[in-house]
């Protein structure tokens, strides 16, 4: 389907507890996080905890590579390859937990998110809605997801987005991949980082490993 569709869905790509494990683990490191910027315990220029500041949903929590998810990025990239028939880069993982009243505007993605996809990790249910025509403005396909279902899809080709949400919190972390066949895919691999858990600051850093 995603071939020639530019989107798929897996249901269960990870299993329901694993999905939920990771739901937690964002949502008592959302709290550490927060004490640990309020009590200027580390600066708010660190990101390591994650930030309140993305500008795509503002005032929402959100992680660039967290380790836990970007070991999750390469452990499904098998799935993902198979699924899209491509053979693929890792880039970058971003989790984010909604909260109510939050909007994701009809957006396409950036290079680093060609081949992406999103996974439920928990909470209240929320519609992503995908333009599967890849026409700028068009009605979109709704789809609601279960903790581990995974949509599949075309970051840059297909627009994405999300209504007002009505719940309370919602956690999604999404895996970007890129197409391993295009010359810029080598050198974008990571994100350009040297290699995945790090965070956004080392993006065009070399290092020894």
């Amino acid at each position: 389907m995603f071939k020639e569709a530019k989107y798929s869905i897996i249901k269960r790509a990870v299993s329901e507890e694993l999905a939920k494990f990771c739901y937690d683990y964002f949502l008592k490191k959302r709290q550490v996080a927060r004490i640990f910027y309020d009590t200027r315990y580390i600066s708010q220029y660190n990101q390591d905890w994650g930030r309140w500041n993305d500008e795509q949903v503002p005032d929402t929590y959100s992680h660039y590579g967290d380790v836990a998810m970007e070991t999750l990025l390469e452990k499904l990239q098998p799935r993902v390859e198979a699924e899209s028939e491509l053979k693929l880069y890792p880039t970058y993982s971003y989790a984010r937990i909604y909260k109510k009243g939050d909007v994701l505007h009809r957006h396409t993605d950036r290079y680093s998110c060609e081949v992406s996809a999103t996974m439920n990790l928990g909470g209240d249910p929320w519609e992503l809605f995908i333009d599967p025509t890849g026409g700028i403005g068009k009605s979109g396909k709704a789809i609601l997801m279960e903790p581990g279902d995974l949509v599949m899809y075309r970051g840059c080709d297909l627009e994405h987005w999300r209504e007002a949400f009505e719940g309370e919190n919602c956690g999604q972390v999404f895996f970007h991949y890129n197409d391993a066949s295009a010359k810029e895919a080598d050198e974008n691999k990571y994100d350009t980082r040297p290699f995945l858990g790090l965070p956004s600051e080392f993006k065009g850093i070399k290092v020894e490993t």
